[in-house]
């Protein structure tokens, strides 16, 4: 690989991630393959993001998490909102890392020291099901199988106007934003992005739905909601806006997540109820409608 050999990133991760992220550009052109050819004449571009500047080590800390499952190779956790997934720049406790670390427990170290066990992420104001690997072996089983879309990610949704369709599928290209680096949009020669979609209740002005992804990009269901005029609740980086129905953020939860254990083969089902915000302002639309908690 050409930049790997330029050394514009750390390491081979590193530039997957800018790959994947829409930060290299050949001639002009947002380039999504690690094996394009360079030629001669080809110009390239590459915006890297400002540097992390990361803690000499993670401290471990006492911070209670709802573990759903756990065993010698995987656990299961619902992730609270307002809670990072791993530390960055300017950011050292209170992420789950953080959390696991103080469990005194065995994580995979393919994600490197600032990220052991990660396998997903979810944003920090997202809640609900993530799976953390617990040694180097679960790990690259559980990452394959997301490459290969083996891993069944379901969300719940509010989201802002009426969804005329029952199902329906979105699939555009996201990359970085051209103006805002801390952004992600639709981007011509962006990385394929499908998030597939049912309605579930309608509102009138707000509408619960389901969403699962089929890729798993950044911030992939909030763009895409906001793509096709329907952003999700109480999320004013994508169209939604601040404090709407009383939410405390984006109303996105990863309700449910379904996978092939890495050791045992065994399929697996995990959900979690929604936060207490989100399932408020449920309420309050069914209120408004005048139906009952299992109004449709």
């Amino acid at each position: 690989m050409y930049l790997a050999k330029e050394q514009v990133a750390p390491s081979r991760s590193s530039i997957q991630r800018l790959i994947d992220d829409g930060s290299v550009r050949v001639n002009g052109r947002v380039e999504t393959k690690p094996s394009y050819r360079v030629s001669a004449d080809d110009v390239i571009e590459v915006s890297l993001p400002p540097p992390e500047v990361a803690p000499a080590c993670v401290p471990p800390e006492d911070i209670v998490i709802a573990v759903l499952y756990e065993d010698d190779d995987v656990l299961v956790v619902d992730k609270p909102r307002g809670m990072a997934v791993h530390p960055g720049a300017g950011r050292t406790t209170g992420t789950l890392v953080n959390a696991l670390l103080g469990r005194q427990m065995s994580l995979s170290g393919i994600g490197g020291p600032l990220r052991p066990g990660i396998v997903h992420r979810l944003d920090r104001n997202t809640t609900g099901v993530m799976i953390v690997a617990k040694n180097d072996r679960a790990h690259l089983k559980l990452a394959a199988d997301l490459a290969a879309h083996r891993v069944g990610r379901h969300y719940l949704a509010l989201v802002r106007g009426g969804v005329a369709e029952n199902e329906g599928v979105v699939d555009a290209p996201i990359g970085r934003h051209p103006v805002d680096r801390k952004r992600q949009a639709i981007v011509f020669g962006g990385r394929r992005a499908v998030t597939r979609f049912r309605a579930l209740e309608r509102f009138g002005d707000y509408t619960l739905i389901e969403a699962t992804l089929e890729t798993g990009r950044t911030h992939q269901i909030r763009v895409h909601m906001q793509y096709i005029g329907r952003p999700v609740a109480g999320d004013p980086v994508y169209g939604g806006v601040r404090g709407e129905l009383g939410l405390a953020a984006q109303a996105l939860h990863s309700a449910r997540v379904e996978f092939t254990h890495p050791a045992t083969g065994e399929y697996m089902v995990f959900a979690a109820d929604m936060p207490g915000d989100m399932r408020a302002a449920v309420e309050t639309l069914r209120a408004r409608a005048g139906r009952g908690p299992a109004g449709r």
